[in-house]
């Protein structure tokens, strides 16, 4: 009883399982869309053996469902067979099948008549008239009536590689369809032949070989394309199996063979790479050797040859346009210009076959998109060549006609002022050099005493404030002075009368509250301590002074840095007007070894160009920052100075370092400071980096060694 139990449990569980996995691979067509597409709706089954038949493939339990919905079934040499489960839900009894493949040797499609299985069979081995429906890729007409279902078989063989989209759909949104790819298809194809047609008209005018590899580059482009999608099979040699079977690899070997032929002539890579140009004759012969493969009929191994080199002679075209363009030959140029459509279009070609782009017209036609785009911009950069060819021609034989007149003439007059020339001339440079000199020392003096004025204003203004504090205290502690003195006399006549203590007492009491003489005493406590404190103030700033002006400057000194730059700050601190805001990150430094006063003048050359790049984007706003920051690393005192200015372009930044370049306003600068400071900082065997943003700001990172090595400087 257990067992019997036992096995009806099993073929339960078969029996659902068979169930679920029908029922998952079943394809069911509603109608809500005019067209679907079925690839992980199908099941696949490889025939190893190469001798299943319609009766042993309905007996295999072995098929698989594919994942994706545009299943890729790489490259086979055993027969694929496709099992094709549909159920009709729609309102319409006729359906259409189509695979949208058309470089397949033959293709069995397996349909119901009348209860029994008829076969089609079609491909590229048999005439194109054999398929059931005119078209170029292989499209099927289903009947299955409403709310029925049909199970469809295709054994299918193929000498390429097989990615396999199959549509499903009504019969006029499928031709619909198929009308819209033809028309993008008409596009391209108008395109190649418009070029094919200009590109000859010019080679008979100028009689130029370029043109004529160029037509023949184009020509087998446009078949390329034209055998990937079907046309040429259904066109051209219809009724040619030798043809259909071959003429995707022997198109392909042909394509690459003159187009690398036309790139060697239009950037004559004889002359700019010779040897990256000898490589091309072994291309040559492993193309010529996939030629001899594919005529043989050894479809398999020519496809492996010609995908191995697809890739390879792309990078080599690439690399000897890029290599001659580095060298200036502007043709090579436009050469990269126009690879890159075609290379943009392989790319969404090949994300299209990893499902990262879905499978659609614009997809499927990126090659062919991008190799017009391509035709069309190499055409241009054809026509510019030859017109530089022209105006080089041209220019070189009426300068040759002119230069020889010209050199018979110079020739008899130099040798008569040579040495004449060369006297004055040598004359003429020793007076140069030192003028020079003098106009170098002039500037240098200049620059100085630019900075000099700057020092003393600042200086001015920051002693100004607490001597006037000072001076302002004086009169009124004067003034109480005086009333201390009066007191002192009046308690002294008061002590000397004959009056009782009592009576002194309250006459001392009424002249103290008349003068208010407690009062007294706190206001001249209080305008000392001013007095105290401006005087302090006025002795820091004269230290801060005597930092930054380092009467010793010309001696090698170990300094503080940080101490520099709180002096050069002291300097600089009228300039900021109190709307500009300074942030100091001041770290604990080792003492350098270093001309101070000369970095001194470096803080405030760099400090000085951040509060007019400030000015200049922020006016008389408040928002302008300076970030002063200190560091070390191993060797180096590292000092960042930034700001959120007006910054600089690319332009400017290459430039600021040069001698008597500016940004300022005529008499605003000499163009000298950062010149002076970047051969300061080079004087010490440091680095002056730059970074800088158009309207965000700059930051100057300054690289000071601690210890200064007297043999490079």
């Amino acid at each position: 009883m257990n067992v019997n139990i036992m096995r009806k449990t099993l073929l339960l569980v078969l029996l659902f399982a068979f169930f679920i996995v029908n029922a998952y691979s079943q394809v069911a067509y509603d109608g809500k869309k005019s067209t679907i597409t079925i690839g992980n709706k199908i099941e696949y089954y490889i025939d190893s053996s190469s001798s299943k038949t319609l009766s042993d493939i309905q007996q295999n339990k072995h098929f698989i469902i594919p994942t994706a919905n545009v299943p890729d079934f790489g490259m086979l040499k055993a027969p694929l067979w496709l099992k094709i489960r549909i159920k009709n839900t729609s309102d319409v009894p006729i359906l259409m099948l189509e695979f949208d493949q058309s470089l397949l040797l033959h293709i069995d499609f397996y349909y119901l008549v009348n209860g029994k299985y008829e076969v089609n069979k079609s491909g590229e081995l048999y005439p194109f008239k054999s398929r059931l429906i005119n078209y170029h890729k292989f499209v099927y007409q289903l009947n299955i009536p409403v709310d029925s279902e049909a199970i469809y078989y295709a054994r299918i063989v193929s000498s390429h590689e097989m990615q396999m989209p199959v549509f499903l759909g009504k019969k006029d949104t499928i031709q619909e369809s198929n009308l819209i790819k033809n028309i993008f298809f008409g596009i391209f194809f108008g395109i190649i032949l418009v070029m094919f047609f200009y590109n000859l008209f010019i080679y008979f005018v100028v009689k130029d070989s370029i043109y004529l590899y160029y037509v023949l580059y184009i020509l087998v482009v446009g078949l390329v394309q034209a055998t990937i999608e079907g046309y040429s099979f259904q066109y051209l040699w219809p009724n040619n199996s030798f043809l259909a079977t071959r003429s995707f690899f022997l198109l392909t070997a042909f394509v690459n063979i003159t187009g690398l032929e036309f790139v060697r002539r239009f950037l004559n890579t004889k002359e700019f790479t010779p040897r990256l140009d000898k490589i091309s004759y072994f291309l040559y012969s492993v193309y010529a050797i996939a030629i001899a493969l594919t005529l043989a009929g050894s479809f398999y191994i020519s496809y492996q040859i010609l995908q191995a080199f697809a890739g390879l002679i792309s990078i080599y075209m690439l690399t000897i346009s890029v290599t001659i363009a580095r060298k200036g030959y502007r043709p090579a140029k436009f050469f990269i210009i126009a690879w890159i459509p075609l290379i943009s279009g392989i790319i969404i070609w090949i994300l299209k076959d990893v499902n990262v782009f879905p499978y659609n017209v614009f997809t499927n036609y990126s090659i062919a998109f991008g190799s017009a785009l391509e035709v069309i911009l190499l055409s241009f950069a054809l026509a510019d060549k030859i017109n530089i060819f022209k105006a080089e021609k041209e220019k070189s034989q009426e300068e040759t006609v002119k230069a020889l007149k010209e050199n018979e003439r110079i020739v008899r007059e130099q040798n008569v002022i040579l040495e004449q020339k060369v006297e004055e001339r040598t004359h003429e440079l020793n007076e140069s050099l030192e003028d020079l000199k003098e106009a170098q020392s002039q500037l240098v003096e200049s620059e100085k005493m630019a900075s000099l004025g700057q020092l003393t204003a600042g200086i001015a203004h920051e002693i100004n404030n607490p001597i006037n504090f000072v001076t302002s205290n004086i009169n009124p502690l004067k003034r109480d002075v005086e009333m201390i003195l009066d007191a002192m006399t009046v308690i002294e006549n008061v002590s000397q009368s004959d009056s009782s203590a009592e009576a002194k007492r309250k006459q001392i009491d009424d002249y103290n509250e008349e003068v208010d003489f407690d009062y007294l005493v706190v206001e001249i406590k209080h305008l000392i301590k001013g007095i105290h404190e401006g005087a302090s103030r006025t002795a820091e700033i004269v230290k801060g002074l005597k930092i930054f002006s380092r009467l010793d400057e010309d001696d090698l000194k170990r300094a503080d840095l940080n101490e520099g730059l709180e002096s050069t700050m002291v300097i600089a601190n009228n300039l900021l007007n109190n709307r500009i805001k300074v942030i100091t990150d001041y770290n604990e430094l080792p003492l350098v070894e270093c001309y101070a006063g000369k970095l001194n003048q470096v803080f405030l050359n760099i400090i000085s160009n951040a509060i007019y790049a400030i000015t200049k984007r922020f006016g008389d706003k408040e928002g302008g920052e300076i970030k002063i920051s200190t560091g070390v690393d191993e060797e180096n005192v590292i000092i960042t100075i930034a700001d959120n200015g007006t910054g600089m372009s690319e332009q400017t930044m290459k430039k600021i370092f040069e001698p008597f370049f500016t940004t300022k306003e005529v008499g605003e600068g000499t163009g000298l400071g950062m010149s002076i400071a970047y051969n300061t900082i080079k004087k010490h065997n440091g680095q002056i980096l730059v970074n800088s943003e158009l309207n965000k700001g700059t930051e100057f990172i300054l690289k000071i060694p601690v210890v200064f090595d007297t043999k490079i400087a």
